[in-house]
């Protein structure tokens, strides 16, 4: 893929590594800052790679990568296009914390360096630039092709890790990422941390049956009106034409009415309950004497 600027002065090795600072090397004096055109060149190049895999949307991009603690691999022919230059392809790896199952179906808690975006222009594959990009990645990371993760790797690149590093064998996963057998165990114990398994959610009851009934049974010793019903009290309504109308709810102080004179039946005007039954008693001691007296004459 070519560019109309010098390439070589933007990316002074053949092959250059970019970090979220977007920075190939340092800035020749006297000339314009290339953060403008490294950017177009990742751009791109992204754009060129989403094509090439089917993709919705770039997944690489220099707005990205800058906010990313990601590295790219920049690949260049500086041979070509009159001597400015080529880009054949790129690279771009991070770490990634993910949560991974292993042969017998336990899940992982790790961060390996994944493999997030790897492409290299049509017109150059073949040529044996993806394998020089990828074991330079390597060298410079350290790391063997099996410790890696790789985030939906398309049908060429599986080919490509099996025919170069006899990446086969790869373990399912329920996510886009893809590892290999020898993945869980070249890592260490370190590395790898268990994930304790979901509990499952029963079914989830205010109190027990045997609480229940020990409430029923506190409910039928108290007397009334401690009883509360199972639900809300329902008060009864009051009759403003009813004068003995009053709350009857269960918890609640009664209503106090004004205080009115009570009139028993049988009472004459100005006698108290009191004062007749003190009259009803002398009369019948009265009415006893008077018997004796007639019996002892």
């Amino acid at each position: 893929m070519d560019f109309p600027f010098d390439l070589n002065a933007l990316f002074p090795e053949r092959i250059s590594v970019l970090d979220n600072n977007l920075s190939a090397g340092r800035k020749a004096h006297g000339r314009p800052d290339p953060l403008l055109q490294i950017t177009t060149v990742i751009d791109e190049l992204g754009k060129a790679s989403s094509k090439a895999q089917h993709l919705p949307a770039p997944i690489t991009s220099a707005a990205k990568l800058q906010t990313n603690r990601h590295h790219l691999y920049l690949l260049k022919d500086g041979e070509q296009n009159g001597g400015r230059g080529v880009l054949v392809g790129f690279l771009k790896v991070g770490y990634k914390k993910l949560f991974l199952l292993n042969q017998r179906g336990a899940h992982l808690e790790t961060e390996p360096l994944c493999v997030l975006d790897f492409y290299v222009t049509e017109t150059m594959q073949r040529h044996g630039y993806g394998l020089e990009l990828f074991e330079f990645m390597l060298k410079h990371k350290r790391v063997e092709p099996e410790q890696m993760a790789y985030d939906r790797p398309s049908p060429k690149f599986l080919s490509f890790l099996e025919k170069h590093f006899d990446l086969k064998n790869s373990v399912p996963q329920v996510n886009n990422f893809v590892v290999f057998d020898g993945f869980f165990q070249s890592r260490s114990a370190v590395q790898l941390r268990k994930v304790p398994p979901k509990k499952p959610e029963g079914e989830i009851k205010p109190y027990s049956l045997m609480e229940r009934e020990v409430v029923r049974e506190e409910q039928r010793a108290l007397p009334w009106p401690f009883v509360r019903p199972a639900g809300p009290p329902h008060s009864p309504p009051l009759l403003p034409s009813s004068p003995q109308s009053r709350s009857l709810s269960v918890g609640s102080s009664p209503s106090r009415a004004p205080h009115r004179p009570v009139v028993a039946l049988g009472l004459q005007q100005g006698q108290t309950p009191s004062s007749q039954l003190n009259d009803s008693c002398r009369t019948k001691r009265t009415s006893s004497l008077n018997r004796s007296r007639l019996s002892f004459h």
